[in-house]
């Protein structure tokens, strides 16, 4: 059992003496699993770097063993953000999302494909990310979700079926609301940022910021919670970042912690 493909590196957890355990995300297989011998080595920790895309070969006896992965370089996304924080932790944020909740051995080409091309422009162009990469971010998020079958219903007002003026989501039901239809309900609401409905549009760092809250409710809620998993760390700490450019506080969406219960 065997197969080689480019991939995304996920993660890599030291293991025994000199080894380390390696996710990577492919477009073909999805998320594997493996042994890299040597991986957290002097040698072999730059190449398992979170964020890298490799040319990575998995083998094993059987298919449901672990099994052996190589791999050799393609792109170092890491090495490249060192002096980057706010970039840098885009991609842990975007690999550590990705390694948390998709299922181990089932094929996501669309989120691999939006991961590759985020990682590739986020390393290579960091100014990018800082100005204008958040709305990709929170969209590739939303991909996710729909991906893992918890996709939002943004199309038209869950109150009247218009699609003008949409402002709000329901924390409840994933569905979009008007503004106008808001009313007294409107304290309870997730906000809907422009620029999820109109990719042209970059926004503002309190717009991602409120694009993080919706995004982070449901992944946290749904895509985690039925895995009994909480947010990973590097989200919570990228929508920390995002909220001290907003100037705001952070709120329970965006942090993983005592999400609202509408009725």
């Amino acid at each position: 059992m065997e197969w080689e493909a480019p991939a995304l590196v996920l993660s890599a957890t030291p293991y025994g003496e000199g080894s380390a355990i390696v996710h990577v995300l492919t477009g073909e297989y999805g998320l594997y699993h493996g042994l890299a011998r040597g991986g957290s080595s002097r040698r072999g920790r730059p190449v398992w770097q979170t964020g890298n895309l490799v040319r990575a070969r998995w083998s094993a006896r059987l298919s449901e063993q672990l099994g052996g992965m190589t791999a050799e370089t393609v792109h170092a996304s890491g090495a490249r953000l060192l002096d980057h924080p706010l970039p840098l932790a885009m991609l842990a944020s975007l690999c550590a999302l990705a390694d948390g909740s998709l299922p181990e051995r089932e094929p996501h080409p669309a989120i691999f494909q939006g991961l590759t091309s985020l990682l590739a422009r986020i390393s290579l162009d960091p100014q990018w990310a800082v100005d204008a990469a958040m709305p990709e971010i929170v969209r590739w998020e939303l991909l996710l979700l729909s991906e893992l079958g918890f996709g939002l219903d943004l199309g038209q007002c869950a109150l009247g079926g218009g699609q003008d003026d949409l402002a709000w989501v329901s924390p409840r039901t994933g569905r979009a609301v008007s503004d106008a239809r808001a009313g007294e309900w409107r304290a309870r609401l997730l906000p809907l940022p422009a620029f999820v409905l109109h990719p042209e549009q970059t926004g503002t760092p309190g717009d991602w910021y409120d694009g993080l809250c919706l995004s982070g409710h449901f992944l946290r809620r749904d895509a985690f919670g039925q895995r009994h998993r909480p947010l990973p760390e590097a989200r919570i700490r990228l929508a920390d970042r995002i909220a001290r450019l907003a100037d705001v506080v952070p709120p329970d969406e965006a942090t993983g912690e005592n999400s609202p219960q509408p009725d």
